[in-house]
């Protein structure tokens, strides 16, 4: 936790490395992930630096794994993506071998790709063969008999059919009385069929005879492995023209052709022929699907360990551009951000890496100076990383910064508490954060591409911290499930001489409970009595109770934050700041809004029920109105005997916070602007004046200026130009930070308000939806236990989709905000930028991330 309380020191160092040793102490950087490398070559046009040719070889293998993993998964390979282990970037001697391992293997698959292809294309010219030669048998054994006998048989219900019968016998008629007939067979895509035949017809003007027949079974693509509906068909014509004609149309439609012979006989030959090649082709294709899956699994167990090596090279190439060359081009020069505590590490690395290279001269660093702001870097565990996001959400915090992180571990859960305390809700959130924590390595391993499941994910820890917090404030509320619970009894009893039995009591719907009479002098021991569930004031009472602890929590959370602001005056050594923002700051806020709070715990110590008189619950004033009446110079009158003040001096103790408060004002406003000048004004006398005359003052011609007067013209604009801007921005700080001690006080009856609403819309839901089903009045029990069963569904998913989901959302995002707005600006900049070291897993998580267009 030490770690967190700010960023860590960081040191600008300058490495000087062996060109031999680079690539490998690189590598070795990169499994730490301890430095930030500086880009020392940002004049230079990136395709002209050191590196690029090397970068570009693994663009290229990147690639050819593409392709591989492509075709691996076209054929539904698995790829075991879980590595236990992930391989260290192979070394200079090893590229070479794994360069040509890859291109190989793309090779080879992309030679049985071809083959296949290959294959497949000629199974499918056979298979639309003997479609052809199947299908169109019966085109070639029709004639004119045949046709005048189905035109005898054909009841044709309308003239369409008989004419289109009369016209295929005249064609027939007249083809065979000019000469003999010749066809054209072959097979087109189903769905170019009907633009096909009426392009035939457009070209024969009615001279071609089309017969066609549909294909029952699709055959596949070998190109893309999609199915098509294919149709075979013969057309019938007379001439070399026209043959000529329908051969340019079927080319245009992508048909193909295949010969037919004339003779039965042929056909029958070719046929029997056609198929026997089709089942030595179907044997090759099994033969060649074999040997390609068995190829596939091979590489599939090596393609992660390959494509995490390749992103490796790539990571180290590209750092390497950012490195300069020295002027003897025999060193590399880089820049690196390093925490100081991990400077052993980087040394280690270089050392290692000029090691495996087998080189003499060793490689090392140096630690140089710069004003430059350095990075900011929390060190985190997998607890404290989900509190260090909610952080930098608001901003990174500047350089040394007190890091807001480590307090939000517990404040932030427990204000969420507050807004969200039920021990039933609570513990349905604490068991589903229970449940990701524990099962946390194999839901990490699983990389589900949920957006909101990895938030939640993402955020166990928080999840699991504000379940438990809210049983913890459900069982002060003594609420669960909007129910209370009668562990110790209640401290409230009835006065057995009003009711001497329990029917008397029973028939009595409102009874009044007198705290003089029927309550016991100890308070009850652990939350709130159960007997206010059934109270009709219940809440009057809650509200009372709920308003005044929020503003307890928010004035203590802000005068934290007001003193954490200390913290970074002492860093920075901002010494007055201390006197001239802090302590005013701490003054106005304890004079008035402290003063609230003490208001209110002298008022439950000093008045009750057991005292008359002055101190009496009847005489009890209310804070609200004396707040105002301070704050106003303003007076009430209480009936007799009670008193405005709650004790003597109060009206002097008032006036003088009141007046303290508002001399904290003009200190905010002018105290440091008017420290500025003077102590600029100090820094100047001692550098242009120093105890001596100007040298050149006897030179100076009259109405010449000299360069010294210039240079003191250009300070003097400067110093008032800085002071300008000094004022205005104290001005507008001090105007801010007096205006938000009110909203922000007020701000934190978002606490009251939705613990309120929440409580509330609980009970609601109870009363609406479970209490019908217990409360039916059905004599069969077991329609009772129906309907029971279906209010408690209902109940059940009501109460997880809207008293869990959305108001333990809503709830967050309010305990969110008091956080960011009315916690951490009272000392938090959040002016830096985060610290991004070179490291292979954080390169390779970003790469295996989805995308919003996956």
């Amino acid at each position: 936790m030490g770690a967190m309380f700010r960023s860590e020191e960081m040191a600008l160092c300058q490495l000087f490395i062996q060109p031999e040793a680079a690539y490998l102490s690189v590598s070795e950087l990169g499994e730490t992930g301890t430095v930030q490398f500086r880009d020392l070559n940002g004049d230079v046009n990136y395709f002209q630096r050191k590196f690029v040719n090397e970068v570009r070889r693994c663009d290229e293998m990147e690639r050819k794994l593409r392709y591989i993993e492509a075709e691996v998964q076209k054929d539904g390979v698995p790829i075991e993506d879980n590595l236990k282990e992930l391989p260290r970037a192979p070394n200079p001697r090893e590229i070479i071998d794994l360069e040509a391992r890859i291109e190989k293997t793309e090779n080879d698959i992309l030679e049985l790709s071809q083959n296949a292809v290959n294959l497949k294309s000629n199974y499918l010219e056979l298979m639309e063969l003997r479609h052809v030669l199947e299908k169109t048998q019966v085109f070639f054994t029709e004639n004119q008999g045949s046709l005048l006998l189905l035109y005898q048989q054909e009841e044709a219900n309308d003239s369409i059919t008989r004419a289109l019968i009369n016209e295929e016998m005249n064609q027939i008629q007249t083809a065979s009385s000019r000469g003999r007939l010749e066809f054209v067979a072959g097979v087109i895509n189903r769905e170019r069929m009907p633009a096909f035949e009426r392009m035939l017809w457009r070209i024969s003007r009615g001279n071609v005879f089309l017969r066609q027949a549909s294909l029952e079974k699709p055959l596949e693509d070998p190109s893309t492995g999609n199915q098509i509906y294919k149709t075979a068909f013969v057309a019938f014509f007379q001439g070399e023209q026209l043959k000529s004609r329908i051969k340019k149309v079927c080319s245009g439609f992508h048909a193909s052709l295949y010969p037919c012979p004339n003779s039965h006989s042929e056909r029958m030959d070719m046929l029997k022929g056609v198929r026997t090649r089709l089942e030595d082709l179907n044997l090759v294709l099994n033969q060649t699907h074999d040997h390609r899956q068995r190829v596939l699994h091979s590489v599939a167990k090596e393609l992660p360990i390959w494509t995490v090596m390749v992103r490796k090279m790539k990571a180290i190439y590209h750092t390497m551009n950012l490195f300069n060359m020295d002027v003897s081009k025999k060193c590399l020069i880089g820049e690196c951000w390093v925490p100081i505590s991990d400077l052993t590490v980087v040394q280690h690395c270089l050392s290692e890496g000029s090691r495996l290279c087998g080189n003499s001269i060793p490689s090392f660093l140096n630690v140089i100076h710069t004003d430059e702001d350095p990075p900011t870097f929390n060190r985190t565990n997998r607890f404290t990383r989900g509190f260090q996001n909610l952080i930098d959400a608001y901003g990174i915090a500047s350089y040394r910064e007190a890091n807001p992180a480590l307090y939000t571990i517990v404040t932030f859960p427990f204000l969420f508490s507050i807004m969200f305390g039920d021990a039933g809700h609570g513990l349905i959130m604490f068991l589903f954060a229970l449940y990701m924590v524990i099962g946390e390595k194999k839901l990490m391993a699983q990389k589900s591409t949920n957006e909101i499941w990895n938030i939640f994910f993402g955020g166990r820890y928080i999840i699991l911290l504000m379940g438990l917090f809210s049983i913890y404030t459900g069982v002060i509320y003594n609420d669960v499930f909007s129910k209370s619970t009668n562990v110790f009894g209640s401290n409230w009893y009835v006065n057995k001489s009003a009711f001497p039995n329990f029917e008397t009591l029973s028939k009595t719907r409102l009874q009044l409970l007198d705290p003089k009479q029927a309550y016991i002098d100890y308070p009850y021991p652990v939350g709130m009595d159960p007997v206010w569930a059934l109270a009709e004031n219940k809440i009057i009472f809650l509200n009372s109770y709920k308003m005044k602890l929020s503003i307890i929590f928010g004035v203590v959370h802000m005068i934290f934050g007001v003193c954490m602001s200390v913290v970074n005056i002492m860093h920075f050594r901002k010494y007055s700041s201390f006197f001239l923002e802090f302590l005013p700051q701490l003054i106005f806020l304890l004079l008035l809004f402290a003063y609230l709070v003490f208001l209110m715990f002298l008022k439950w110590v000093l008045y009750s029920t057991a005292y008359d008189g002055q101190f009496s619950e009847s005489c009890a004033p209310s804070i609200l109105i004396t707040f105002i009446n301070m704050m106003l110079f303003g007076k009430s009158k209480p009936p007799k005997p009670c008193k405005e003040f709650m004790f003597e001096g109060q009206e002097t103790m008032q006036k003088v916070c009141v007046y303290a408060a508002l001399v904290c004002i003009p200190i905010l406003l002018l105290g440091k602007p008017l420290y500025f000048a003077c102590t600029r004004r100090t820094k100047k006398g001692k550098v242009h004046t120093n105890g001596l005359a100007p040298q050149d003052i006897e030179l100076q011609t009259n109405g010449v200026p000299s360069p010294s007067d210039a240079v003191a013209a250009k300070d003097s604009h400067d110093d008032h130009e800085a002071f300008g801007e000094v004022m205005i921005h104290q001005a507008i700080h001090t105007i801010e930070y007096v205006l938000s001690t009110i909203s922000h006080t007020a701000s934190y009856l978002r606490l009251w308000a939705l613990s309120l609403a929440h409580a509330q819309l609980s009970e609601v839901l109870w009363n609406m939806v479970l209490r019908q089903g217990l409360q039916a009045e059905e004599e069969n029990k077991w329609m009772k236990c129906g309907l029971l069963f279906l209010a408690f569904g209902a109940w059940a998913f009501f109460t997880l989709a809207i008293l869990v989901m959305m108001e333990g959302l809503s709830a967050f995002l309010h305990t969110l905000r008091l956080h960011w707005v009315e916690f951490m600006s009272k000392f938090y900049e959040g002016q830096g930028y985060a610290f991004q070291p070179f490291c292979f897993k954080t390169i390779l998580d970003a790469e295996d991330a989805p995308t919003s267009d996956d």
